[in-house]
């Protein structure tokens, strides 16, 4: 698993360049502290049941796993991944309005579909235009990445007091409006620089090999785990009698320690390998569901939520670095469409349909016992393949990269 060569810092790296993909993370996590935590809240409100809930998740994941992998290739294959990102934030938001038109599940089924195919590339375009601004200097990424947790900080714990007071229905407003800034200001992205000698390529065969197919794997399971947490998080604690605002609160608390993790990544980075820290995640998210499953204490609950910055935060970040390093140079955006797919789309979508259904026969608190089980599963494969590969010899690829990571922090 040798490390791609460093690509230098890109001539698109300026100050000005750097403000606009920290714009950019600012507003789209910004969009996604409102919909996280209460749209599927406004769902319940309106008298959708645990199942159709769940289907509206799956479907949104579902076009996740699809269209990012189509969107992606063609901009890898025309290098037009700046003008494919535009069309795409401006196209979301030309759909998005349609939710202010109805109630029912199937036309909201339907528009979920259709926005899904335009939203769903965004998260990973973002990623790869900021591997490529940030150059040599990427292990950086968490101080980038960490605008976004701010934003979301700020919008989940003002949502959770206007929510209170305010119908829940404002947030399909505030959304459309969210996202009409971000396609407005995502003019001021820079062009994507890629090298004139690379071959034009945008096949998802290139990224067909073991070590990512594993950890694809496992990592499909981690996000799967987390589909209790972003699906019905929300509906747990309200129906444990919690408010809006102690909702809002304890988002915006996994946000925050998300934050000190993602500033301190080259110090992270620069003393654990890679694939240390995914298979601390993968523990860490063990527990952290299973302790769901006992607890009913706000305090407690507030405590479990401290344990995002690894579950959520040290994944992360580490998942786009791993596949940042193993994808071909000519297929950096492929790469992290790919991972966003697996993962966050059709992880997400098992995670959120699986949820779904059971959710109305066993409840929130049982929910939580399987995910802790899905993240143990995944851990443990991760993490025995690891170990299999030091082992039969591959151990020594894994500390030069650790090598190679450490001086391109310092």
């Amino acid at each position: 698993m040798a490390l791609p060569p460093q690509r230098s810092i890109s001539p698109s790296a300026s100050p000005s360049a750097l403000r606009a993909i920290r714009l950019q993370y600012f507003i789209y996590f910004g969009v996604l502290g409102i919909y996280l935590p209460y749209f599927n809240l406004y769902c319940y409100h309106i008298g959708f049941s645990g199942t159709q809930i769940g289907s509206l998740s799956a479907a949104r994941s579902l076009v996740l796993v699809v269209f990012p992998l189509i969107w992606g290739t063609l901009a890898d294959r025309f290098r037009t991944r700046r003008s494919l990102y535009i069309l795409c934030s401006v196209s979301a938001v030309c759909t998005w309005w349609l939710y202010l038109t109805t109630t029912e599940f199937w036309p909201m089924f339907a528009i979920t579909v259709v926005h899904g195919v335009f939203h769903a590339p965004l998260i990973s375009f973002l990623e790869a235009f900021c591997m490529d601004v940030l150059g040599r200097a990427r292990r950086s990424y968490g101080k980038i990445r960490a605008w976004g947790s701010v934003s979301f900080i700020l919008v989940v714990v003002l949502l959770g007091r206007l929510m209170d007071a305010f119908d829940i229905r404002l947030i399909l407003a505030l959304i459309l409006a969210g996202s009409a800034v971000q396609s407005i200001t995502a003019l001021r992205l820079p062009r994507a620089v890629v090298p004139k000698t690379a071959p034009i390529s945008g096949r998802a065969g290139t990224l067909v090999r073991l070590e990512i197919v594993v950890f694809l794997f496992c990592g499909f399971l981690m996000l799967a785990s987390h589909g209790a947490y972003y699906g019905f998080f929300s509906i747990h604690l309200e129906t444990l009698g919690f408010s809006k605002s102690f909702i809002g609160v304890s988002w915006a608390l996994a946000s925050a320690v998300e934050i000190l993790v993602m500033i301190k990544s080259s110090s992270i980075f620069r003393r654990f390998s890679l694939e240390r820290v995914l298979v601390f995640s993968f523990g860490v998210a063990a527990f952290r569901w299973m302790a769901l499953f006992f607890i009913h204490s706000p305090w407690l609950i507030l405590l479990t939520q401290t344990l995002h910055a690894v579950t959520y935060g040290t994944f992360h970040m580490a998942s786009i670095l791993y596949i940042d390093r193993l994808a071909p140079d000519q297929n950096k955006t492929l790469g992290q469409a790919v991972n966003n797919a697996v993962q966050y789309g059709l992880g997400l979508m098992v995670g959120f349909f699986l949820n779904g259904v059971l959710y109305n026969q066993i409840g929130s608190f049982a929910l939580f016992a399987i995910s802790s089980c899905l993240a143990l599963v995944g851990g443990l494969i991760f993490g025995g393949y690891t170990l299999r590969c030091k082992r039969t010899g591959n151990g020594s690829k894994m500390d030069r990269d650790h090598g190679h990571l450490k001086r391109a922090v310092e």
